[in-house]
C-alpha cells in the first residue's frame, strides 16, 4: 500500500474527489509536461524529425509495459479515444447472417454502438447478457460471469465486454472470457478505460484479440490521448485513415514524396493522424511514468483498503453492494425509498465529488483520497 500521494497533485484541500473513474486530476508532473509541450511550439526549430517519433515510441513501450508485455511496444497504436480504438476493430472484423455479438449489459456505450452498426450490416444479433439481480445481490459477480461464458458458442464473432463495468465495479473474468473465445474461434475485444493504470491486467493471461484504453483516466494522462494493444488477429489489418506517418520510410522527411504502399512495422499503421503531439503526448508520458513507478498493484491495494472502509460504513446506512469488487471502482445503491436528489444536495453540501451511473452511486477512489475522504462522503449519505 501506498501512503496518501495528494501532494502530488492540486486538489483543493476542501474537496473530497472520490470521481477518478469519470476523469483523474492532473499530476503536478503532467501538468508540467503539458506546459513545456506548450512552450516547445514557439520555436518550431526546437521540434525536429525525431520529435515526431521518439515520443510516440516511449509511450508506446510505457503501456506495453503496464499491459505486462514488455516486448510488445510495436503491438500499441495511439489513438484519440476507444471509440477511434473500436471503429478501427470493426473495420477488420468480418461478422456474418446468423453470427452472434456478445456484449454484457449497461457497459459503456463506446463499445457497443460500433458492434451494434457491424451486427446490423451484416444481419447478425447482439446478444446483451444481462446483470442477475441489481447490486448487492449475493454471488451476482460470478452468476454474471457465467452468464457471459454460457452466452458464447460455435455462433459467436464477437466478444466485446469491459474488465471492469464503468457503472458498479463488476469485475469480468477476462481470463475464462479469453479461454471461451479461443474455443469457439470468437475474436475477443476488452475496454481496460477502467481498470488499466488501477487493476493489474496481463495480455499475456488474458490474450485478446484487441484492448483499448482512453487515457484521461486511469492512466492520469490528458483528454484526446489513449492506446490500442493489437494481437495477431488484428496485426496487418487496414487502418481507418492513411496518414503520412504510418507508411514505410516515413522518418526520411526529404522522402516522403517517394510514396510507399507498405506500412511501417507494427500497429503505427493503426495510429490517428498527428498522432506525434508535442503536449498530449509528453503529458501521457508523464502519467504512465508515475503509476509504473507506485505499481498498479500498489494502487488497486491503496484504493481497496479505502473501499472496504466505505462500504462498510455505507452498508451500515442500508446501501448495497458488490462483495466481490474492483478496490478502485464500486457502486453504492441506495436504499429503497431513497432520493437520489437529496443524495446529491448531501453530496454538494458536503464537497463530495462522485458520480450517479444508472441509479446507483460510482464511487472510485485514487491514490490521493485518503480516511477523511471517506469519512466525508458516509457523513454526507448519512444526512441525505
Amino acid at each position: 500500500m501506498l501512503a496518501p500521494q495528494a501532494d502530488l497533485f492540486s486538489l483543493p484541500d476542501d474537496l473530497h474527489y472520490l470521481n477518478a473513474a469519470y476523469m483523474s486530476p492532473l499530476l503536478r508532473s503532467v501538468e508540467a509536461a503539458g506546459i513545456e509541450g506548450v512552450r516547445a511550439k514557439r520555436v518550431p526549430t526546437d521540434l525536429g524529425p525525431a520529435s515526431f517519433f521518439d515520443a510516440a515510441d516511449r509511450v508506446r513501450g510505457l503501456v506495453a509495459q503496464l499491459l505486462d508485455d514488455p516486448d510488445g511496444s510495436d503491438r500499441v497504436a495511439l489513438v484519440p479515444a476507444v471509440s477511434y480504438a473500436m471503429a478501427t476493430v470493426a473495420q477488420n472484423l468480418t461478422v456474418e447472417a446468423g453470427q452472434t455479438v456478445v456484449v454484457v449489459a449497461e457497459q459503456f456505450p463506446s463499445h457497443v454502438y460500433p458492434w451494434r452498426r457491424l451486427a446490423a450490416e451484416a444481419g447478425a444479433e447482439v446478444r446483451t447478457v444481462e446483470a442477475p439481480g441489481p447490486l448487492g445481490t449475493p454471488g451476482r459477480t460470478d452468476e454474471w460471469n457465467a452468464r457471459l461464458l454460457d452466452a458464447i458458442g460455435p455462433e459467436t464473432a464477437l466478444v466485446a465486454v469491459p474488465n471492469v463495468h464503468w457503472a458498479d465495479g463488476i469485475v469480468f473474468d477476462l481470463a475464462a472470457v479469453g479461454v471461451r473465445c479461443r474455443e469457439t474461434g470468437a475474436a475477443f475485444v476488452v475496454d481496460g478505460t477502467q481498470s488499466v493504470g488501477a487493476l493489474p491486467l496481463s495480455v499475456a493471461e488474458v490474450r485478446p484479440d484487441a484492448l483499448a484504453v482512453a487515457g484521461y483516466k486511469w492512466l492520469l494522462g490528458p483528454y484526446g490521448m489513449g492506446a490500442l494493444w493489437l494481437g495477431e488477429r488484428f496485426r496487418d489489418g487496414r487502418p481507418l485513415e492513411e496518414n503520412w506517418i504510418g507508411r514505410a520510410g516515413s522518418d526520411r522527411f526529404d522522402g516522403l514524396t517517394d510514396y510507399q504502399d507498405a506500412y511501417a512495422p507494427g500497429a503505427v499503421r493503426f495510429d490517428v493522424g498527428e498522432r506525434s503531439n508535442p503536449i498530449l503526448l509528453p503529458m501521457l508520458a508523464a502519467g504512465l511514468d508515475q503509476i509504473l513507478a507506485w505499481g498498479v498493484g500498489a494502487v488497486q491495494e491503496t484504493c481497496r483498503a479505502l473501499s472496504d472502509r466505505i462500504v462498510d460504513g455505507a452498508r451500515a446506512l442500508g446501501y448495497g453492494a458488490a462483495d466481490d469488487r474492483a478496490g478502485h471502482l464500486f457502486g453504492l445503491r441506495p436504499p429503497d425509498g431513497a432520493s437520489l436528489d437529496a443524495v446529491r444536495r448531501s453530496l454538494d453540501a458536503h464537497r463530495v465529488s462522485v458520480s450517479v451511473r444508472g441509479g446507483v452511486l460510482r464511487v472510485s477512489p485514487h491514490v490521493y483520497n485518503d480516511a477523511t475522504d471517506a469519512e466525508a462522503l458516509l457523513a454526507a449519505l448519512g444526512s441525505a
